[in-house]
């Protein structure tokens, strides 16, 4: 996946983040790589990139760990066993909220 810190940036630079979300979306990269369920599932690894890109594709004005769970809830929709994966404690809000 690469080096953690670059991908924290990363995700405040493309989403805005707050350095503590960011953290705790990374964390969670981390962990779903780690697991090897997306690579075997997706047939391709999980990436810094192929994560920044599945963020991009949530709906607007949700904050990054919203983004993270909306990407989360569509693989456990299409394949089960990634709800694991959600961020469950989080107290930001929306944009815009």
């Amino acid at each position: 996946m690469g080096n953690d810190d670059e991908f924290e940036r990363r995700l405040i630079e493309e989403f805005g983040a707050d350095a503590g979300a960011a953290r705790v979306v990374a964390r969670q990269v981390r962990d779903l790589s780690d697991s090897g369920q997306f690579e075997a599932d997706m047939a391709r690894e999980l990436t810094a990139s192929v994560a920044v890109e599945n963020l991009r594709d949530a709906p607007d004005g949700l904050a990054l760990p919203e983004r993270w769970n909306w990407w989360v809830g569509a693989l456990e929709l299409a394949y089960g066993g990634y709800d694991r994966f959600r961020v469950l404690r989080w107290t930001g809000t929306s944009e815009g909220s």
